[in-house]
């Protein structure tokens, strides 16, 4: 059993900054990838970025240059820095990981989702 506790959301300024975080626990035995998704009110969820467990990242066209993924491998935690928000960022968050556990299956994991919201 795998769980996704994410943290960080919150209400800021447009230009304003937030960071994400997102820690992974329970009979993992390792983890592939993490990454975060959004989902704005009446939108589809969409990628926000990325990264593998080799440091590999990718993000959307829409955050490139704003957002920065990371991780903490010993703590299972994957971080979204968030700079220069807009409006249009406003979403839930969701925290997204591929992992193995230690019963030998592999699948994707999702956390409860946190909201951020930017203002003007």
């Amino acid at each position: 059993q795998v769980q996704l506790v994410e943290s960080g959301g919150g209400l800021v300024q447009a230009g304003g900054s937030l960071r994400l975080s997102c820690a992974a626990s329970g009979s993992i035995f390792s983890v592939a990838y993490m990454g975060w998704y959004r989902q704005a009110p009446g939108k589809q969820r969409e990628l926000v970025a990325t990264i593998t467990a080799g440091g590999s990242t990718n993000y959307a066209d829409s955050v490139k240059g704003r957002f920065t993924i990371s991780r903490d491998n010993a703590k299972n935690t994957v971080y979204l820095q968030m700079i220069s928000l807009k409006p249009e960022d406003t979403a839930v968050y969701y925290c997204n990981v591929g992992a193995m556990t230690t019963a030998g299956d592999f699948s994707r994991y999702w956390g409860q989702g946190t909201q951020v919201t930017v203002s003007s």
